[in-house]
This record gives C-alpha cells, sequence and structure tokens, in this order.
C-alpha cells in the first residue's frame, strides 16, 4: 500500500487504522542506555586526550645521558646582598665506584630500604604505586613515596624537581626507556655514584673515604654499608658526624631490614648493629672544606625540612639558595670564637665549645651562627649553637616574669616576698644563694639580682600551664614544665638558636619571628619560592617593653655588667648550670667550677644568645673563676662589631606602658613636695597604677639568720669583676644601708663573712625532684656587690651542692650567679650552697 496521500484527511484517517506503525515509529532508547552510551563516549574523550596530554609530556622528556647521570648539580648558596658565597656541597671530581668491585651486602643495603623488589620490576614498582596510594588515602599525602632506584636515577639526573603530573610522567617513561638501555648492575652503579652522603661525598667511594678513611668501596663492612645507606634520605640528619644517634638508628633499621629481606644472617645482623658508630668512623674531612660551615649545615637543616623540595633536589637539582647571611659578621664571629688567643676567658682545653647565634631583632633572619670552634672553613661538623642545653636563669624572662606580666599584669614594682619557701610540689627548701632572704623586693630587684626564691614564687603565682603557653608561643616547644623549669631545670634544654628567637621577641614589640636562614629559592627553570617567615604577637607590647626595661637593669647594674657597650642601648640576661654534687666529688672539680655559661642579649637592630661550655662532662672540662665570663665576652666583642657604624635606636616605650616615679622608701609616688627623696621609676600597665602602688614591707631585707642581705656572699667565686649597684637605687658606696644589711653584717669583711657563713650553713639539703618529670631543678644564681673603685662584674653559677667558690684573699669579689641543673630524680642534688671551701668539703666528705 502506499504512503502516498491525496490529503492531510487522507494521512490522519489512514493512521488512525494503523496505529502501531505510528508507535513503532517513535519509540525512544531507555534512559539508561542513553547514559552508558554518553559515560563511554565522554571516556573515550578522556582517554584520547589523556593520551595525547601523556604523550606531549612524554615528547618533552630530556634525552638520557649516560655523562649527566653522574655530574648533577648542587645548590649555589648567595648572602644576603646576593652575592654567590659557595656551592652547598662540591660535586667535582668525583671518584666513581665499579659495582663488580663492591661486596654484596653494600649492594643490598641500599636496595633493602630505597627498592626491595630493584630486581624484578621494569623500572616502575606496580605494587609499590598501589602502596603509597593506599598510605597516601589513609595516611595523608606524601606520607609514603613510590620511587624506585631507577626512578632516583633519572630524576636527580635530568628532570627538575617539580613535584607534578608531568614530571611524574616523565620520571616514568625515562625509568622504563633507562632500564631497556641499561641493565641492573649497572643502573644500581650510577644510583650508588650518584646520591649525596653529606660532608661534600658525592658517590660511595668517596663516601667511604670521607667517613671511614677506607678507600675502597670492597673494604666496606655490613655495619659501613648500612650506615651509609642510612644517609641519602636526609643527609644533614643522618650525618654519622653531626648526628651519631640519629646515624645509628637509622643504620640499625637498615640491618634489620637486610635481614629480613635475607640478605644476612641473625649473626651477622647483630654483629653489625652491636657496633657502635663512633668505633666505625674514621673521619676524614675533605681537604679543600666547606666556608661558613656552621650556617651553611643551618642552610642545609633548613632546606631538608622545607615542605616541596626533596633531600636529593638539594644536592643534584642545580638549585640558587638565596639566604640572609651577613658575611661580615660571620667571618667576625668565626675569627672571634675560633682562636684561642682571642679572649682570656676561653679556657685551654681543646674540649671547650661556644654556640652562638646572631638574628635580626625585626625580622628574626640568622645574620651568623657558629656551632663550634673548629679551625675556619673545615667540613661541617657538630653544631652546638642549634643543640639544646639547660638555660640556667636566662629562662626566668620567658618562663616567670614575662607570663607574669602577659596574664597577671604585673609592674615592675610588684612585690614578692622573698621568704624561707619550699618548691610547691616538694617539701625543698627553694635558696638564695647567700642563705639569707631580703624580704618584700620588686620584680626588677628579684629579676636584676637573681634571686631565685622570687622566681619559683611567680612561676607558682603564673601557673604551669600558662608559663609553659608563653614559652612555647616564642619557641621553645617545652612538653611540659616544672616548679623547677623556674631556674633552668628543662628536661630537654633548649639551643642557642631558641633563645635567640625567644629574646628577639622582647625587642620586637613582642612579635616573634621564627628564626631563618633562606629568602628565597631559584629553580633552573626560572621559578622562584619566597620565604615568608610567619610572625606572631606572641605578647602584649607592654610584656615585652617591661621585661626589656628591666634586663637593660641587669646589664647597668646586675649579674650581666661584663656585656655593657658604651653608648649601645642594651637588654640581657646571664645564666650558668652546676655540676651535681656527686660529679663534684668524682670527677675532683674545684670551688666555684661550673659546666657552662649562657649570655643572650639584644638591641634593636640585633639579638644574640651565647652558650659556652663542654659537650661533656668530665674532670678536666669545667670553668672557673674569669672562664665563666666567656659568653658575656664573646656577645660583647661581636654586638660592638656588627653594631659599629649604624645607628642604634633605643626601645621605645608603648602607650601602654605608664611610668611612674615612686619613693623607694614608702612606695609612694614621689610629689613636688619631695624633691630630695630616693626615687625610681617602675613601669606599670596602663590602668594598673592604682591598683598597684603599695607600701612595701618594713622587714624588707631583715632576716633572722643574721647572714648579710647586702646580696654580698662571704666567698669570692674567682671573678674578679665587681658590680658597683646591684639595683636601681643601690649606691656602691653603701650596699649594707640600701639592701637591709643589719650594723654588724655591713662592718664586716669578706673573710669574717666567709668564717659566720661557714658556720652556720652547715648541712646540706636536697633539692627538688619533680615526681612527674624524673629531673627536677633548684637552680641557685648568685651575685656579690662589693663597693670598690673600679667597679666590674662577673658570674659564676654554681648551684646545688656546688661551692661559689672562696677568694678571700683577693681584694675584689665578683658578681655570680648560681644555678642547677636538673638533678635526676633517684638521686636529688643537695641544694645547700656554701659560701666557703671548707664547708662544700665537709659536704663532699659527707
Amino acid at each position: 500500500m502506499s504512503d502516498n496521500y491525496r490529503s492531510r484527511q487522507e494521512k490522519r484517517t489512514a493512521d488512525q487504522k494503523n496505529p502501531k506503525k505510528k508507535q513503532k515509529k517513535n519509540r525512544k532508547r531507555p534512559l539508561w542506555q542513553t547514559f552508558i552510551i554518553w559515560a563511554l563516549s565522554l571516556m573515550l574523550v578522556f582517554m584520547t586526550a589523556g593520551v595525547i596530554i601523556v604523550a606531549y609530556m612524554i615528547n618533552q622528556a630530556p634525552e638520557l645521558d649516560a655523562e649527566a647521570i653522574v655530574l648533577s648539580e648542587a645548590a649555589t648558596v648567595y648572602d644576603q646582598n646576593d652575592e654567590e658565597i659557595a656551592q652547598l656541597q662540591n660535586s667535582s671530581n668525583r671518584e666513581l665506584a665499579d659495582i663488580e668491585e663492591m661486596p654484596d651486602y653494600a649492594k643490598e643495603a641500599f636496595i633493602a630500604v630505597e627498592d626491595e623488589r630493584f630486581y624484578s620490576h621494569f623500572g616502575i614498582d606496580v605494587q609499590r604505586i598501589f602502596g603509597a596510594l593506599w598510605a597516601n588515602v589513609t595516611d595523608g599525602f606524601g606520607s609514603q613515596g613510590a620511587s624506585t632506584i631507577t626512578q632516583q636515577v633519572v630524576k636527580n639526573a635530568f628532570l627538575s624537581p617539580d613535584k607534578n603530573i608531568s614530571r611524574k610522567v616523565q620520571e616514568q617513561y625515562l625509568a622504563i626507556k633507562l632500564e631497556q638501555q641499561y641493565s641492573k648492575d649497572e643502573i644500581l652503579e650510577m644510583y650508588v655514584n650518584l646520591i649525596y652522603f653529606n660532608q661534600g661525598a658525592y658517590g660511595i667511594t668517596q663516601a667511604g673515604q670521607t667517613y671511614f678513611g677506607k678507600e675502597d668501596p670492597g673494604e666496606l663492612t655490613i655495619a659501613d654499608a648500612a650506615l651509609l645507606a642510612a644517609i641519602p634520605r636526609r643527609p644533614s640528619y643522618y650525618d654519622p658526624v653531626q648526628n651519631p644517634e640519629n646515624a645509628e638508628d637509622r643504620r640499625n633499621q637498615i640491618i634489620s631490614m637486610m635481614n629480613e629481606q635475607e640478605y644476612i644472617t641473625d649473626e651477622e645482623a647483630e654483629e653489625a648493629s652491636s657496633t657502635p658508630v663512633d668505633e666505625q668512623l674514621n673521619y676524614q674531612p675533605p681537604e679543600n672544606g666547606v666556608a661558613y660551615d656552621s650556617f651553611m649545615s643551618y642552610v642545609q637543616n633548613e632546606l631538608e625540612e622545607f615542605d616541596g623540595i626533596e633531600a636529593s633536589d638539594i644536592y643534584t637539582a642545580g638549585l640558587k639558595v638565596y639566604t640572609t647571611l651577613d658575611t661580615e659578621a660571620q667571618e667576625q664571629a668565626e675569627e672571634l670564637i675560633q682562636n684561642q688567643e682571642a679572649l682570656d676567658s676561653f679556657p685551654d682545653n681543646e674540649e671547650f665549645q661556644i654556640g652562638f647565634t646572631l638574628l635580626d631583632t625585626q625580622t628574626g633572619a640568622v645574620k651568623a651562627i657558629v656551632g663550634n670552634r673548629q679551625n675556619p672553613d673545615t667540613a661541617m661538623s657538630y653544631n652546638f649553637a642549634t643543640d639544646p642545653n639547660q638555660p640556667g636563669s636566662t629562662i626566668k624572662p620567658v618562663l616567670d616574669y614575662g607570663p607574669a606580666i602577659e596574664n597577671m599584669q604585673w609592674s615592675t614594682y610588684h612585690q614578692i616576698e622573698d621568704e624561707e619557701y619550699q618548691y610547691p610540689d616538694t617539701d625543698t627548701d627553694v635558696r638564695n644563694y647567700t642563705r639569707d632572704y631580703r624580704g618584700s623586693v620588686s620584680m626588677r630587684e628579684a629579676l636584676t639580682d637573681s634571686l631565685n626564691v622570687p622566681a619559683v614564687k611567680t612561676l607558682e603565682e603564673v601557673g604551669l600551664d600558662n608559663a609553659r603557653s608563653f614559652a612555647n608561643g616564642l619557641g621553645l616547644g617545652l612538653e611540659d614544665v616544672y616548679y623547677g623549669s623556674a631556674l633552668g631545670g628543662l628536661e630537654e634544654g633548649v639551643s642557642s638558636e631558641q633563645m635567640a628567637g625567644a629574646y628577639a621577641a622582647f625587642g620586637n614589640e613582642g612579635v616573634y619571628n621564627d628564626p631563618h636562614s633562606i629568602r628565597r629559592i631559584e629553580f633552573p627553570d626560572g621559578r622562584t619560592i619566597d620565604f615568608e617567615p610567619e610572625q606572631e604577637q606572641a605578647m602584649e607590647d607592654y610584656t615585652a617593653y617591661m621585661i626589656t626595661d628591666m634586663l637593660k637593669d641587669v646589664v647597668s647594674d646586675g649579674t650581666g655588667t661584663g656585656a655593657q657597650i658604651d653608648g649601645l642601648p642594651l637588654a640581657g640576661k646571664t645564666g650558668t648550670t652546676n655540676f651535681t654534687a656527686d660529679e663534684m666529688s668524682t670527677l675532683n672539680i674545684p670551688d666555684g667550677g661550673v659546666p657552662d655559661v649562657w649570655f643572650n642579649g639584644y638591641t634593636t637592630n640585633y639579638t644574640a644568645s651565647v652558650w659556652a661550655g663542654f659537650e661533656t662532662r668530665s674532670e678536666n672540662n669545667y670553668l672557673v673563676d674569669g672562664q665563666t665570663d666567656a659568653a658575656k665576652d664573646v656577645f660583647r666583642e661581636i654586638m660592638q662589631q656588627v653594631s659599629s657604624g649604624i645607628d642604634t635606636s633605643d626601645f621605645e616605650q608603648p602607650d601602654s606602658v605608664v611610668s611612674v616615679r615612686l619613693n623607694e622608701e614608702t612606695g609612694e609616688r614621689a610629689t613636688s613636695n619631695t624633691p630630695d627623696a630616693d626615687t625610681i621609676t617602675e613601669l606599670f600597665v596602663e590602668g594598673e597604677v592604682d591598683a598597684q602602688v603599695t607600701e612595701p614591707s618594713s622587714d624588707n631585707g631583715s632576716d633572722d639568720s643574721g647572714e648579710s642581705d647586702s646580696g654580698e656572699p662571704a666567698g669570692d667565686s674567682g671573678s674578679e669583676e665587681t658590680n658597683d649597684n646591684q639595683n636601681e637605687s643601690e649606691p656602691a658606696e653603701e650596699p649594707a644601708e640600701e639592701t637591709g644589711e643589719n650594723e654588724e653584717n655591713t662592718e664586716e669583711t669578706p673573710e669574717e663573712s666567709t668564717e659566720q657563713n661557714t658556720e652556720e650553713n652547715d648541712g646540706t639539703e636536697e633539692a627538688p625532684a619533680d615526681e612527674d618529670s624524673g629531673s627536677s631543678e633548684e637552680g641557685r644564681e648568685e651575685e656579690t656587690d662589693t663597693s670598690g673603685e673600679e667597679p666590674a662584674e662577673s658570674e659564676s653559677d654554681t648551684g646545688g651542692e656546688s661551692d661559689t667558690g672562696e677568694n678571700t684573699e683577693d681584694e675584689s669579689s665578683g658578681d655570680t650567679e648560681t644555678e642547677t641543673d636538673p638533678p635526676s630524680e633517684e638521686e636529688p642534688a643537695d641544694t645547700e650552697d656554701s659560701t666557703s671551701a671548707p664547708e662544700q668539703e665537709s659536704e663532699t666528705d659527707e
């Protein structure tokens, strides 16, 4: 039947007679079928696009060049003026190892830790890729990598350090291509000759020579091979010279992995892991050395910790690293610190070390850092500037008085009762070095004269949590704070770098900058990463200024006068740790001997922290007499040099701080009717003046013990400098009257005082042992104020059971400051601090 109709009506009539035909013609495809078709179409489009993109990425990949595989380029470092100073390490004249001459276990050490299926994959380890993907999903992105040894070779030799899809695709493509052109042993040979082992050693041959003095890789032991295999992951962190403990832990992990993968027997693993790292090493520094080695080591560590740059990139990718280094300041610091004849306070002891850090107060930029007293321009070694030590009394502004101002708005005049007192968590007495008490003292006097009882009382009132929070806001990273911490007893200690960062915040209106050495990184393709240090308002501006104003008194009138620089507005604090009673006895330490000393100080331009002491404690490793001035002397000399020729403004008092002149005797505000009254200037937080100006106790300085309240101990701890003015209103000519001494003590000579204290301070007392911490510290600080025509100052912190020393024949006794390290919980240290040699000997015999 024809479908041709004469009219529309005929067509309509035909359709009504044949409805099935119309339905068949208008039937539509089911929705699910449409969805599948569209999905497949999109997949095809994406796959096609993906193939095109991957093909483009592969086409952009560099050609394999066997020579380039072992001629990678280390980072070039520039100073603060963008002047090139050095390559991070020198990779020229590299000695190449022959894989056939290496013992099997030397090769297997690297395979065990880096690529256990090296001999079975084709350049890419599919199983490892899926494992890494799962780890990144469960533990966070970047928690595990999937690169094989082959991939590491091509990445280090040919590719940029970018972490993007294009580089990863090229890396996998080149790895497969490399496996097609070279044997497994040839690729492994490329790897061990390419990687960087720190200390200027590229490749396993140089590494064996540098660390073990072994010319041929065939001479390496299992322990040697595992130790070398530990280094490339983080070269500075696992460097056995700089960080032997880290290196040994990593080495033993690799030995265990070699055993699990059946490369070595149980007996071989046991023998290798039981070998101490220091017995393995026969360190041979590179002949050419490393310029500015402490600073370069600091830069290296900062780069290795930077997110987005792998350790291998630093030594192979040709980076340009622009730093904060002031080469003139660095050279001045190295010349002073590493020259034994530079300062009289340097002891004639090869083990004497110094850790020094110089920062820009406003930015936290590291301008110079000296981590040891080795000869200049030698290979990287241990960095004492970043090594933690007990801080002694330098912690008092950070843990005690800073938090008190911040949390309770204390004024510098705030009265604290210096009296018989015990640690809040023990029944152990807190003692001042003179074994007497001054009664009611201001916070300014307590900090300037470094009194112990007010410091611990302040921490108790502030609260341990508030104190820890304040200190950690200044970059100290303390996990726990105890009452013994008020005087410097910290479980882990702090470094010169950390203390410089903390003190810089006091000089920077309370703004904390994390210490840093890198300004910018530039990649070979022109990309840059600018480093913007995080700034935090760690405290109120009034807290920073009031601490600074009190620390200026420490330098002008207190324990830090030896750090004074004429014409330079300067604030700072001294600190010292001590030997325990057992150490004094067993090591035969002389009276007044201390293990180390500190000085932290700052101007509006620069902040410096100096630690001086010894890495280990032994019978020859102590500072005594004028040697205890070493930290102050180093600070003074370097700060004077870097500040020469530049304007250094004084610290500016913020609007939040009010200065009030007070009558020293009554505590009342001075008026025009009493122009001749002795007055002192104290600082108050705005609005807190009326609430805090109170009349001090009339019993200021009295003491039932009959001992001197003047801060004048009987004996001299060996220093030859004296302080002419212990606190702001105390004339040197009349120390007894101003500090509340009775007439008998005022007339007492140093010799007489020694005899009296020897009789009255008989016996021993236990130092605090915090039950929770496993360690605590009473700490002590001593200062001596004697009249003299030529005032000077020195400090000797001996604390605990160590004697402050005696020098009654010396006409000038010195300011000394003493504090203790935290004693062990099992054997609490004796807190009795005798002021004469005979008494100390008696205690030691007991």
